[in-house]
């Protein structure tokens, strides 16, 4: 029987393998793919990342509160309400997909970085900051206790396929944020 640790290591060199095994491209398309995959980080690295302050929630509840009917269509969707009551739709992706799946991120005070691109009302959170019970933010993660792995939804280890924890850590916002938004 294989033990979790053989596994990933079986896992990682599979990987390597056929990444070496993979033909070389000529140069000329290799330059392209280069300068093009170069021109979509830069997209991304100059998307201003800020802070969004208020608590997750479902939006058909919210707007419920607000007098507002909504169909069942709403019903899994996930919004931040800001402080100032502002509803911000997260994007169900690598880091918002944990509003979705794990009920004790939500109706909690939070401080989310993102940022939102132009004409798209949708918040892309990069950073999960929570508050405690005494007022503490506390950074957010998920922690496979095996394989010291950091994660960031609810779901198996990537590499162990064992449970992963909530996990909370003491920190302060990050230099970069550009500022916070109060609408």
């Amino acid at each position: 029987m294989w033990s979790r640790w053989g596994v990933c290591l079986f896992v990682a060199l599979i990987g390597l393998a056929l990444c070496l095994a993979q033909e070389p491209v000529s140069k000329s398309v290799a330059d392209k793919a280069s300068a093009k995959s170069n021109a979509v980080a830069k997209d991304k690295d100059d998307t201003p990342k800020e802070l969004f302050s208020g608590k997750v929630v479902f939006l058909q509840e919210s707007l419920k509160r607000r007098g507002v009917k909504a169909a069942d269509e709403f019903k899994a969707q996930v919004v931040l309400e800001t402080d100032a009551g502002e509803l911000i739709p997260v994007v169900p992706d690598w880091r918002g997909r944990a509003f979705y799946q794990d009920e004790r991120l939500r109706n909690r005070r939070v401080d989310l970085v993102g940022s939102r691109q132009k004409a798209a009302p949708y918040l892309q959170v990069q950073m999960v900051f929570v508050f405690d019970e005494k007022g503490i933010r506390q950074y957010m993660d998920y922690w496979c206790d095996i394989c010291s792995i950091a994660m960031y939804e609810l779901k198996p280890c990537d590499c162990c396929q064992e449970e992963i924890r909530l996990r909370f850590q003491p920190q302060g916002l990050p230099e970069f944020v550009k500022k916070k938004v109060s609408k």
